[in-house]
């Protein structure tokens, strides 16, 4: 069963923080395997977590583009071409993007006009196909680093694994 911590660690300790937040996980997606239902869990877990972010959601692929899917934040881009953007491009390459400045980032989509800086994790199935991307967005430049790709990346093995049961 689920419950959430009543203490996080602070943002300076992103080990501990994310070492906390993948134990939330691994109980939070614990005997469920419906994808919808834990990526929306795991966004809005993520969202209210993670210190600044203003946007935290899951994009799904379909075909040649990634569709919306659960999300925290302002409304979004509902479909991204495979290529464009980050999300488009961390899905094309199959890896992790970090943008320290978005206005930086050629051909950035622009959902929510507050957003500095990203970071994109693919959702690679154990089989190797794509699932789609976890995009995190945040209202400062330079929020994300190695730390959080690491963490991040940890976190969408532990979903994948609960959907490929």
């Amino acid at each position: 069963m689920f419950e959430p911590r009543k203490t996080t660690p602070h943002i300076d300790d992103k080990p501990g923080l994310y070492a906390a937040l993948e134990q939330q996980v691994e109980a939070l997606l614990d005997g469920e395997h419906e994808r919808i239902a834990n990526a929306a869990n795991l966004v809005a877990l993520l969202f209210h977590s993670l210190p600044q972010l203003n946007w935290a959601g899951f994009y799904f692929l379909s075909g040649n583009e990634l569709v919306l899917g659960p999300f925290q934040g302002l409304p979004a881009c509902v479909r991204i071409p495979l290529g464009r953007g980050v999300c488009g491009a961390a899905a094309e390459r199959r890896e992790t993007l970090i943008v320290d400045d978005v206005s930086t980032f050629t051909d950035h989509i622009a959902c929510d006009v507050h957003s500095r800086s990203e970071i994109v994790v693919p959702l690679n199935a154990a089989d190797g196909v794509l699932i789609g991307v976890l995009d995190l967005d945040a209202p400062v430049v330079k929020r994300f680093d190695a730390e959080d790709r690491v963490g991040l990346e940890r976190i969408v093995a532990r979903w994948i694994a609960a959907i490929d049961r």
